[in-house]
């Protein structure tokens, strides 16, 4: 008689995934900002430039190149009482082919009172076949306000790319003292005929940005955009009490761009962009 044993299989190779964790806490001393907290884990780098801003700059940076199905990266911030900080990245963020989980980027931000926020960061490249989780808490307390931009890019404009088949998810959730104040989802599943091509939707643009600001001064801001984006189907912005929402779309990263950072400057705490949106 011979006995049969069964082959041993090899357990599936476990491929290595970025992890990062972030964060950043900053305080009012005697009308100056200063740095309270600073900690980086993983691939996920905090730097500090020199700037001659009131507030401090925090340049986040992915030490990883970009992410992939089942990487993650976490974001903290938090501005302490009239405390003001600027937040950006060193470049853009790429997000790359995955073969089935979701790159995971997860990102809280918390205003104390009277303190400014300024979440500025570079555009996203999703490429063909990727897929992003993105999620985005802010808290504000009495007095805060915030700034904030995500801008996304299909592809590669110089290469031609589209990323036709590209999958994304965006949450955004603001509030202020616990009570929500703003939410809204964006959801791409991969069906271009719908998501990517529909008059209703993207209408074949590869390059989308959505820019939020809460603070008073919201219907005097959107009484300065209004005549500058009157006349441009590309661009549309509402305000509703302390709340403005903008979005702009356009065919290229660069034209995108030319739309967005005149109004971003605008609307930023420190009256400009980060040196970094221009090297």
């Amino acid at each position: 008689m011979f006995s049969m044993t069964a082959e041993p299989t090899n357990p599936p190779a476990r491929l290595q995934r970025a992890q990062g964790v972030g964060r950043i806490v900053v305080a009012d001393r005697e009308g100056r900002t200063m740095l309270r907290t600073l900690y980086q884990e993983g691939c996920s780098k905090i730097r500090l430039p020199n700037t001659h801003s009131p507030a401090i700059e925090a340049v986040l940076i992915n030490t990883a190149g970009g992410l992939t199905g089942g990487d993650n990266l976490r974001w903290q911030a938090e501005a302490a009482a009239g405390a003001r900080l600027v937040l950006t990245t060193q470049a853009c963020e790429r997000i790359y082919r995955t073969t089935g989980p979701a790159a995971r980027v997860e990102t809280h931000l918390c205003a104390g009172p009277g303190a400014h926020i300024d979440w500025l960061p570079q555009e996203t490249i999703l490429f063909e076949d990727s897929y992003l989780d993105r999620s985005m808490k802010i808290d504000v307390e009495d007095g805060a306000t915030f700034t904030g931009i995500e801008a996304v890019l299909l592809g590669r404009d110089a290469m031609g790319e589209e990323a036709r088949y590209a999958r994304f998810a965006d949450n955004w959730r603001i509030r202020r003292n616990g009570r929500l104040i703003h939410a809204e989802a964006t959801r791409l599943t991969g069906e271009p005929r719908f998501e990517r091509d529909a008059i209703s939707l993207l209408a074949g643009a590869r390059a989308f940005a959505s820019l939020v600001h809460i603070g008073p001064d919201a219907e005097r801001h959107l009484a300065a955009i209004r005549p500058r984006i009157a006349d441009d189907p590309r661009v549309a912005a509402s305000a509703e009490g302390e709340r403005l929402v903008i979005r702009a779309m356009a065919q290229s990263g660069l034209a995108l761009r030319r739309l967005i950072v005149p109004i971003v400057a605008d609307l930023s705490g420190a009256g400009s962009l980060p040196r970094l949106w221009h090297s």
